[in-house]
């Protein structure tokens, strides 16, 4: 069985959800305090055994590149100053990860996205992390429990959380084989955004999935689904006429970056989470009650 070593994280959409902004700087590139969100998106997959990731990004998403790549005229004249700490600042990716790019010149949904990696993966099972998407595993990161679901079923496996009712046609929902509900479970199918009333589960996919490259098959052959789009979740249901497909309900706390509620959320959380910075943000909170 191969071993779970590559990871590809899509960041070549719009990000309108987030205009002004997102006219000139990447959504991915908005900062929980001072780090990029795309930086712990790259970080949960680091940690969780990753060493070639693969970021697929649109023209005008350049400073993705530059934030990750080395900046020797920065580096050495903090060198120069004493600024030792800043300069491990710059280095916070391993050396022995391999980060590299692809662009998707069309904005054709996830499922092409997702194709645009073919080569890149070849014919390895690997890791997909949507970038609006931010978990903080209880014990361990929530990719690295996939991959260890991946492991015992040798199959697709995609990450679930459990959903409010009025929330379900927000996601794509999974219908398990069994009513008996374990953390990991067979699926006989996948359902997309549907009514809260035809739903088969709460059971939505969430932004994390370890697939088998069988997907690629699938993909170079879907046509476009809802939305004008090459949606992942019919190729997934397509896949699973030939191998099993698996959902896992993830251990951890999700973010929806996707959303200004769900930014908010992550900045204030992270930043309680902060010796530096948890007083000030306590005092804040605490002088805007009951305004």
């Amino acid at each position: 069985m191969n071993k779970v070593t590559k990871a590809v994280i899509p960041a070549a959409g719009f990000g309108t959800r987030f205009l002004p902004f997102t006219k000139a700087v990447p959504k991915e590139m908005l900062p929980i305090i001072d780090t990029p969100t795309i930086e712990y998106i790259v970080k949960e997959a680091i940690e969780s055994g990753i060493k070639d990731i693969l970021i697929i990004i649109s023209e005008g998403k350049e400073c993705i590149k530059t934030y990750f790549g080395k900046n020797g005229d920065l580096e050495q004249f903090l060198t120069e100053k004493g600024k030792t700490q800043e300069v491990s600042l710059l280095k916070r990716i391993p050396s022995d990860v391999r980060i590299s790019y692809i662009y998707q010149k069309e904005q054709l949904g996830l499922g092409h996205a997702v194709l645009c990696a073919k080569e890149f993966i070849g014919n390895e099972p690997f890791a997909l992390l949507l970038g609006d998407d931010l978990y903080v595993g209880e014990e361990e990161p929530v990719t690295k429990q996939l991959i260890q679901a991946f492991e015992k079923t040798n199959s697709t496996i995609l990450g679930t959380l459990e959903v409010a009712k009025e929330d379900i046609s927000k996601y794509g929902i999974c219908s398990p084989k069994e009513k008996k509900m374990d953390r990991l479970v067979e699926l006989n199918g996948v359902i997309e955004k549907p009514k809260a009333e035809e739903a088969p589960s709460n059971l939505a996919i969430g932004g994390r999935y370890v697939l088998t490259s069988t997907i690629f098959k699938y993909l170079q052959s879907q046509q476009r689904g809802a939305g004008g789009e090459i949606q992942l979740t019919d190729s997934i249901m397509r896949l699973m006429v030939e191998e099993k497909v698996y959902s896992l309900a993830v251990a951890g706390k999700r973010y929806d970056l996707g959303s200004k509620k769900g930014f908010l959320e992550a900045t204030v959380d992270f930043a309680l989470k902060r010796e530096d910075l948890k007083p000030i943000t306590e005092d804040i909170l605490n002088n805007k009650k009951g305004l």
